[in-house]
């Protein structure tokens, strides 16, 4: 049976709003690691607020696009060390 659209738009919708929440900023302030882990989590942001912006237009395919992109900056910083996450759950592939 296929995946129903509309369900797993909001699931990834609320999944990257968690994931957000959950991340903290691992390398030191001030550090070109700090840095790189602030554009990860301005890019993960930015695919979340164009989501949601998709998400009220109705248009499925792209708000899941950009939920789907923005949990991908936090899974890759997660895995090179620049967030801080639970290793436990649902929220990353760490």
């Amino acid at each position: 049976m296929p995946a129903d659209l509309e369900e797993k738009t909001d699931r990834y919708g609320t999944l990257l709003a968690e994931a957000l929440g959950a991340a903290t900023v691992a390398p030191p302030e001030g550090t070109p690691m700090a840095e790189a882990a602030a554009e990860c989590d301005e890019m993960a942001r930015s695919y979340l607020e164009d989501g949601r912006h998709f998400r009220e237009e109705d248009d499925l395919v792209n708000a899941l696009a950009a939920f789907s992109y923005g949990h991908a900056w936090l899974d890759a910083g997660a895995r090179i060390g620049l967030f801080d996450v639970p290793t436990e759950g649902h929220l990353f592939t760490v």
